[in-house]
């Protein structure tokens, strides 16, 4: 029963790592954004890891424990295991920059080396201390610096997508505080198993669980739960808006105003966002929404939706 539940663990979990690649590698090609480039990257070094670093452990206890004892699976075991880390270290850097890029920060190669250098450093010494006999609990060493490194560069990278760079994040507040609440909540789920963990094959399959799945969300959720930009075509053409304002008469500023409205941003942002009052915003709008016959954000934005269809 167990193999069973194993292998069926183990299909789900290349099915949702195929997956979120592919989700993400269209999104990336249909956007041409950097934005979703770094998630790409997040998600192959962070599956990568997943499967050599924790589908690992599996395969080694589930075929070298009848034929080698205890202590040496246990030894291999967590020196494979941290092998693997450099996989984690780069998802992690691809997840802040990605952060960084949704709040309209850049990073140049001096983050990028320093970054480097003191995970690298952590990583050493954490290997260290595995190798030596007198260590107790290698195992519960590397699971420790798991948890604490994952909530702090998490953590970090929900601050990053909270708090944007003025006028430069290209999405609206509530994308970024569904996107910032969904990284938490996934940190959360992974360390409830992780925390009650002994030797239980079980709960070790929740993990893996939890890991693959919560990891998967973010290119769902842009795929089919956002609006990033009706503006941005697969080939990175203009899709036909000048039509669309020419049968409504729309001024130039009204359609800077109409981009930013179907963006997803709330007048605050937008008044931010073109360097112009709050009050001129509305009044725009006011305007946008007589010339149109709507009534409502939703009414113009599917509107425009019926007036410039997808790949046109």
């Amino acid at each position: 029963m167990l193999r069973y539940l194993v292998l069926i663990l183990f299909i789900l979990s290349v099915a949702l790592a195929a997956g979120s690649v592919v989700l993400t590698s269209r999104l990336r090609n249909r956007y041409r954004t950097e934005i979703f480039s770094s998630l790409l990257y997040f998600l192959v070094f962070v599956y990568t890891f997943g499967f050599y670093g924790i589908w690992g452990q599996v395969l080694i206890k589930a075929f070298l424990s009848p034929y080698i004892e205890q202590n040496l699976i246990t030894r291999f075991s967590n020196i494979s295991l941290l092998l693997g880390l450099p996989f984690l270290v780069f998802a992690w850097l691809m997840l802040l920059r990605f952060s960084g890029e949704i709040s309209g920060r850049k990073y140049n190669n001096r983050h990028l080396i320093w970054f480097l250098l003191v995970n690298f450093i952590i990583i050493s010494a954490v290997g260290y201390f595995i190798t030596q006999e007198k260590t107790s609990n290698p195992e519960l060493l590397i699971r420790s610096y798991f948890i604490i490194m994952n909530f702090i560069f998490f953590t970090v990278a929900s601050f990053l997508i909270l708090s944007p760079k003025r006028g430069k994040s290209v999405f609206q507040t509530l994308d970024r505080r569904i996107i910032a609440g969904a990284i938490i909540a996934i940190i959360c789920f992974q360390y409830v198993p992780l925390v009650f963990y002994t030797a239980s094959v079980y709960i070790a399959l929740v993990f893996i669980l939890t890991f693959f799945a919560g990891n998967a969300f973010l290119p769902v959720y842009f795929t089919y739960g956002t609006m990033v930009s009706l503006f941005i075509s697969e080939a990175g053409k203009e899709f036909p808006f000048d039509d669309f304002c020419k049968k409504f008469d729309i001024s130039p500023r009204e359609t800077d105003i109409i981009r930013e409205i179907c963006n997803g941003f709330s007048n605050k942002e937008i008044a931010d966002r073109l360097f112009i009052s709050l009050q001129t915003v509305k009044d725009h709008t006011h305007r946008i929404y007589i010339k149109t016959n709507v009534r409502s954000r939703v009414q113009l934005i599917n509107l425009v939706k019926e007036e410039i269809p997808p790949g046109s």
